[in-house]
């Protein structure tokens, strides 16, 4: 049997956490019941710094439930980095973690599946969506968009999987080695080598609240995945710059001719247009090579992903 344990970032969730405690334990009871988990797995929540009475509902469930545990931020640090500290604190106590968020829209019949794979020697198994009809049309499509985007721009991820995920412990481990302040795990995991497999993810509709990935996060974490896993935009604008100026030559000629034939008239609509279109595209490239310079800059200076405030554990050992 797995001794298992579920990590969900809460950031404002206070209207589905009764909830989704209340599907978690239900299911964690049946697969004790049926020999896929012990009986001292536990679901762990970790408040990202919420404003709302989140953390006092997790602290009345771990006093009313033996799976539940938390994890209480000291402020928000983003989706990414709340995942990273339930994973990084409870990797030493559980065989394996899945990662699911508190909303518990992903499938939790694949949960399971999940388990089986893990036992049959997958160290990775990603949750892939399969279904998205629960989700807004604006959503799924900036979702599509997002993933062909990353995959252009030569991001190794999987396509259409977020952050439902089981990782085992020689996972986490290796995971732990990555000293990097920018954290995607969408494209740290698959660089990990390890054996994976993949189950099918159904999403649901939200039992209560609303989604906190709104468009523009979502862009924001596009550029994240990208800036810190390629350098090809670089070589894109480099390779722009090069038409340009092959195009400002073609033009040069034309002029040159224009005026040996007398042709030539003098344009302030196409000089201005000519300006304003260089001068854009100037400033896109200085924006990506800030990105990149940004990045390197938060990189060199360590400071840690996260600070832990509150540790709720029911766990035999204590989760570090």
């Amino acid at each position: 049997m797995v001794r298992l344990a579920t990590v969900s970032p809460c950031y404002n969730e206070e209207e589905v956490l009764e909830e989704s405690a209340r599907r978690l334990t239900k299911l964690f009871e049946q697969m004790i019941a049926e020999g896929l988990i012990t009986q001292d797995s536990l679901m762990v929540f970790v408040n990202d710094g919420s404003r709302d009475h989140t953390w006092d509902i997790i602290q009345r469930l771990y006093h009313e439930s033996p799976y539940v545990c938390g994890i209480n931020l000291s402020r928000n640090r983003g989706h990414q980095n709340a995942i990273m500290a339930g994973m990084m604190t409870a990797r030493h106590w559980a065989d394996a973690i899945i990662t699911i968020d508190a909303d518990l829209q992903d499938d939790l019949n694949a949960i399971p599946k999940m388990v089986r794979e893990f036992s049959n020697g997958n160290d990775i198994v990603y949750g892939v969506k399969v279904s998205r009809t629960a989700d807004p049309w604006l959503k799924r499509f900036s979702a599509e968009a997002f993933y062909r985007l990353q995959s252009q721009m030569g991001v190794e991820s999987i396509f259409n999987h977020a952050d439902f995920r089981l990782l085992s412990r020689r996972a986490l481990d290796l995971l732990a080695e990555y000293p990097e302040r920018n954290i995607y795990l969408r494209g740290m995991i698959p660089a990990l080598g390890l054996p994976s497999a993949t189950v099918d993810d159904v999403l649901s509709e939200r039992t209560a609240g609303t989604s906190k990935y709104n468009l523009s996060r979502m862009l924001g974490l596009a550029l994240d995945g990208i800036t810190s896993f390629s350098i090809r935009p670089i070589y894109l604008i480099l390779n722009l710059g090069i038409i340009f100026i092959v195009i400002a030559f073609a033009i040069g000629l034309y002029v040159i001719r224009a005026l040996i034939v007398g042709t030539a008239m003098p344009g302030w609509s196409s000089l201005m247009l000519s300006i304003w279109l260089v001068g854009g595209f100037v400033l896109i490239g200085i924006g990506i090579t800030g990105i990149y310079i940004g990045k390197i800059y938060q990189e060199v200076k360590r400071r840690p992903l996260y600070h832990i405030q509150d540790i709720l554990t029911h766990a035999h050992e204590e989760m570090d």
